[in-house]
């Protein structure tokens, strides 16, 4: 005997058996689903009034559903998609069944998925904004504090602490503009295209998108039910967002280490060790630094989902919340987390200046006395070079070679190459816009808060 089919699939008619339990189990989306029951059921309000303003469906249908459906939104805790239709239908009755008139689960979903973005979009870069706050917070404390600067991780040139949080700054400044950007692309709403062709039905796509707040309608209803790129491009900027914080998170695990010791991170962002009494681990910034890896891993999976889909939507494109959701929660945490360690954390001024001190980091300026005294640069480079052989052979510095022996190397040494040696006045001389003299990093923090205070207005 043939099983009837279950009579709550929105597809039953056309199915004579019932869906096979495992099959059932494969194909779930419901346990990943659930975060986008707020936006479904905004979506499916917008799609009713609009049904009614077009007299698709009557004016007491219309608020019939939508009393259903704002009353199905305060008790809802896990119910999406058909399962809301389904409780629409124990609230209301028969009526529930034309809200799904002229909309398909494919351009429903693409709806849901999008307001989802746009609001995790905006959460993001408020998330990036506190972080940037705690960077500047630092940065003012620190516009004098001497530190080396690093190629290569070897010493290279002395900047200031503040010069160092900053270039975090910019570099969380460009991920909250390629956010701006990605939501713009976030921000058309799809509903209307139906499965695939769109609808017969004389539907306001405009009131839909004016009432849910979204910038213009999409274009083409075949690409309006298979395009992820707007997740592609997300994933993308947050795979950026996790570099940026993983680098950040590298140098903490290094600038914390007993090699270093620039800093020290809060005692309650660290663990200790189950065999090592002394053990002080940096496992907030190992742990974001190797996070990263799943949200690389999420813009992976995406690109491969899609890569050979023929138009339009397929079933893989169920596939794409979860990376997504992953990759969301992951960025999240990892920017409330790193905020508060950059605000904790102690900074060693006296040990950065003693790092700074040694390593031959005003070589670069003394070549360039060499050329403000006539010399061409490669020959000024050339001499300095031979004072750092001599130097580092007597494990010294460049400051403690004698005039004499200077001038050995070149006749254009006088006493005033002492000056040029002070690691002050190197960080001091680097006043050009975008420097690391401290007047200049003075001024780039003074322009970032009034950008944050026209902001506010």
């Amino acid at each position: 005997m043939t099983a009837k089919p279950s009579a709550n699939k929105l597809w039953g008619g056309r199915f004579q058996q019932v869906t096979d339990r495992r099959v059932e189990l494969f194909t779930a989306s419901i346990p990943y689903d659930w975060r986008l029951y707020r936006h479904d059921i905004a979506g499916s309000i917008a799609h009713c009034r609009m049904l009614g303003q077009c007299g698709i469906i009557s004016p007491e249908e219309t608020e019939t559903i939508v009393a259903g459906l704002e009353a199905i939104r305060d008790e809802m805790e896990r119910e999406i998609h058909t399962t809301i239709e389904q409780r629409l239908l124990e609230k209301i009755g028969p009526a529930s069944g034309k809200l799904h008139t002229a909309r398909s689960r494919n351009d429903q979903i693409a709806l849901d998925l999008r307001l989802y973005l746009r609001d995790e979009i905006d959460q993001v870069a408020s998330l990036l904004r506190g972080f940037q706050k705690a960077l500047v917070a630092r940065a003012r404390e620190t516009s004098d504090v001497i530190m080396p600067g690093y190629t290569h991780l070897q010493r290279a040139q002395p900047v200031v602490v503040a010069h160092h949080f900053l270039a975090y700054y910019d570099m969380a400044e460009r991920d909250r503009n390629r956010l701006r950007d990605c939501r713009t692309r976030v921000n058309i709403l799809p509903l209307g295209a139906g499965a695939l062709a769109g609808s017969s039905f004389p539907l306001d796509r405009g009131m839909v998108a004016r009432s849910l707040g979204f910038d213009a309608v999409s274009t083409n209803s075949l690409d309006s039910v298979s395009d992820r790129d707007f997740v592609v491009e997300f994933l993308s900027a947050a795979a950026l967002i996790m570099v940026h914080l993983s680098r950040l998170g590298e140098e903490l695990v290094l600038w914390s280490s007993s090699e270093f010791g620039f800093v020290e991170l809060p005692e309650s962002f660290c663990t200790g060790s189950s065999i090592m009494p002394q053990k002080r681990n940096p496992d907030v910034p190992e742990l974001v630094r190797g996070k990263a890896g799943r949200v690389f891993g999420a813009l992976m999976a995406l690109l491969t989902i899609l890569k050979g889909l023929p138009l339009s939507y397929n079933r893989d494109l169920q596939e794409d919340k979860e990376p997504l959701f992953e990759a969301i929660d992951t960025v999240k945490g990892c920017l409330e987390i790193m905020a508060p360690a950059v605000e904790g954390m102690r900074i060693d001024s006296a040990r950065l200046l003693q790092a700074a001190r040694q390593g031959f980091l005003t070589a670069t300026e003394v070549a360039d006395y060499l050329v403000r005294k006539g010399l061409p640069f490669r020959e000024a480079h050339r001499i300095v070079g031979k004072a750092v052989v001599e130097a580092a052979r007597r494990n010294a510095e460049l400051g403690d070679l004698s005039l004499k022996e200077l001038r050995s190397l070149s006749p254009a040494f006088e006493e005033d190459v002492r000056a040029v040696l002070d690691v002050q006045n190197s960080v001091a001389s680097k006043n050009l816009p975008g420097g690391t003299a401290p007047a200049k990093v003075r001024e780039r923090i003074v322009q970032i808060e009034e950008e944050w205070r026209r902001e506010a207005k």
